[in-house]
């Protein structure tokens, strides 16, 4: 096995970053496939399996470790309160939108368990929900590759946009979370 390979470090990167949600290692697995450095099927199943674990994980941590992860959750009371009435609202749903939505995909499981939704139940759900996250982000990215490849050409010539863009989504994401997370006045 050759350990300086992008396919190899690529998958476990995968691995690692898809145990934890992110959508950007899935986007980039469907463009690295695309330029032929990686395969599209071994990655999305790889990022799949890993992503199903990763929700599994934080789900048992929520149901039989509350005690244990209960400080690191102290500063977010309202982002947990989001994620359960999001729960509430959209039930079964709430498996299949929380993957997509950052600084929430990890308290939903979470809120889940303390709301003692059934283990099983909710295994079974995060199956297809983690397969459908996987091909929408990974299939996407990977038809749109030649754009994207694009876009990152134009700001390897304009490195002054990548900050610009971070600070943007960053930005955005944080203002949307504090919008909804704040007491609404009556």
């Amino acid at each position: 096995m050759d350990f300086t390979s992008l396919e190899t470090w690529g998958y476990l990167a995968i691995a690692f970053f898809s145990f934890g949600g992110s959508l950007f290692i899935v986007a980039a697995a469907g463009v690295f496939s695309y330029m032929g450095k990686m395969d599209l099927t071994t990655a999305l199943a790889v990022a799949a399996v890993s992503n199903f674990l990763g929700d599994m994980f934080l789900f048992y941590m929520g149901k039989y470790q509350k005690k244990s992860i209960q400080p690191y959750f102290a500063k977010h009371k309202r982002k947990i309160a989001l994620a359960t009435v999001l729960m509430r609202k959209y039930g079964v749903l709430a498996i299949f939108i929380q993957k997509f939505i950052y600084g929430v995909k990890t308290l939903v499981p979470i809120s889940m368990a303390l709301a003692k939704y059934d283990f099983k139940k909710f295994g079974f759900y995060n199956v297809f929900a983690s397969i459908v996250f996987v091909l929408v982000i990974g299939l996407s990215a990977f038809y749109s590759s030649e754009a994207i490849i694009r876009v990152f050409a134009y700001i390897k010539i304009n490195p002054w946009i990548a900050p610009l863009i971070l600070f943007s989504v960053v930005g955005t994401v944080w203002f949307a979370m504090e919008n909804m997370t704040k007491k609404k006045k009556k």
